[in-house]
């Protein structure tokens, strides 16, 4: 008996009760965030968006529909409250969870598609996705993508292109996360003699990227220093790290620890592929895998290879790590010593992943407490007449506020996120004052 035999009654309904659980614990965790940096981007421009502004590109990705969000979220909620923000992304990350956890359960069983959701759900290494709402672009995307691959693993179903083609440009019209799924889905059809014709309903879809690219997406802001030719040189050893942080994530390590994790994965991986080869879809993922790293690269190499393990990224490659390892956990045996060892080792990796994150968002807490005290700096000197015009309050915190001007105009029309709040970091108030207003004013 294998792993992909067992069957775990109401699997479905554990899995989602499960994700509700934990988003909740998420949600508490995050209870006093407020925010932070890119989204301060959005606040302080979106009085003035225009048409044209939902089809610009937000470094460098799509950001018509995230955009469409925050504008909705903006013209309801204001920034009286950051839950309502918080409520979007962990809704979108329980999606992925179920999502995975159909995706994996119809390859390799109940056993195995929890397992899967688990890790993912409790994903520490992936905390910039699950503790920053400005990252429901990111998981959007992700969820799209995972609806692609879901409907393309149904050969039987009427329109499935169709709908195929849809949900992957909806994918990218979140973010640039989007593409991964584009590539895994047109490996996936390139590799399978009898769809190689189905390639044509992405056509489509390409074209219109192109076309938007052509139009708005150059115009968005290059990384700070920008890239040069020396990332074909950096890019190899910044692949290797974030494919191993990816990997390694999974059970809360880092570090060096990614590239024996990463050797291991790749290992099994290829041990299991040497006979029979790879199946398509499994190929399609492994390409969209090694795409995001290598199109990451090509653009962040310069930032330093350790930036590849960043949070954000450990989240996505995650997605497709588990995919992979699932076609290969799925002849795992289960019977005897096999099914305590594999239980603890699911357990350990999840205990780790979930202490991983609570240890973020409570750094993330302090980090908010800092932002808390800028933002009542802003309100204390609003009439003060040495106000800088210029100044900014906090260039680690919220380098987006260079205009004090601006930041009142957001606040008057959306609300203020600590109005009625007492100041109780008064060290950082008095220094974020001090930032703004003029030097030798009296």
């Amino acid at each position: 008996m294998t792993a992909s035999d067992v069957r775990i009654p109401h699997a479905r309904l554990i899995v989602v009760i499960a994700a509700a659980a934990i988003c909740a614990a998420i949600l508490l965790l995050a209870r006093n965030y407020t925010f932070y940096f890119d989204e301060w981007s959005f606040i302080l421009s979106a009085p003035d968006w225009t048409w044209r502004t939902y089809l610009e590109p937000h470094n460098e990705h799509p950001s018509m529909l995230l955009r469409l969000v925050y504008a909705m979220l903006l013209n309801t909620f204001g920034l009286r409250t950051y839950l309502p923000y918080m409520d979007v992304l962990l809704l979108l990350h329980a999606a992925n969870v179920t999502l995975l956890f159909e995706l994996v359960r119809r390859r390799a069983g109940d056993l195995v598609g929890m397992a899967a959701a688990a890790l993912l759900l409790v994903l520490g290494a992936g905390w910039e996705n699950l503790l920053w709402a400005f990252q429901l672009a990111w998981l959007a995307s992700v969820a799209l993508g995972l609806g692609t691959f879901l409907v393309l693993q149904m050969p039987n179903a009427p329109g499935r292109l169709a709908v195929a083609a849809g949900l992957i440009t909806a994918s990218l019209t979140f973010s640039g996360i989007g593409l991964l799924f584009a590539v895994a889905a047109s490996v996936h059809l390139a590799a399978t003699p009898a769809s190689r014709k189905d390639l044509v309903w992405l056509l489509p879809v390409a074209a219109a990227l192109a076309a938007w690219y052509v139009a708005f997406g150059r115009s968005g802001q290059a990384p700070n220093p920008p890239p040069t030719v020396t990332n074909v040189y950096l890019l190899p050893f910044y692949a290797i790290w974030g494919l191993g942080a990816s990997v390694a994530g999974l059970i809360g390590v880092s570090g060096f620890a990614g590239l024996a994790c990463l050797a291991l994965a790749t290992g099994a991986i290829a041990f299991s592929w040497r006979h029979g080869g790879p199946e398509p879809f499994a190929l399609g993922v492994a390409a969209g895998l090694l795409a995001f790293y290598v199109l990451t690269g090509a653009t962040r190499a310069q930032l330093g290879y350790e930036q590849a393990g960043a949070g954000r990224y450990v989240y996505v490659g995650a997605v497709f790590w588990l995919i992979l390892l699932a076609d290969l956990a799925r002849r795992l045996p289960w019977r005897g010593t096999w099914r305590p060892a594999l239980v603890a080792c699911l357990f350990l990796g999840c205990f780790n992943s979930s202490v991983l994150l609570v240890e973020y968002a409570a750094a993330k807490t302090q980090v908010m407490a800092r932002e808390m005290a800028d933002m009542q700096a802003l309100a204390a000197v609003r009439t003060d007449p040495c106000l800088n015009r210029s100044g900014a309050v906090d260039r680690l915190v919220m380098p987006q506020v260079t205009d004090p001007a601006l930041y009142y105009r957001a606040i008057d029309r959306y609300g203020d996120p600590v109005a009625g709040m007492a100041v109780t970091d008064q060290s950082d108030f008095a220094r974020a004052r001090l930032n703004l207003v003029s030097s030798g004013c009296r």
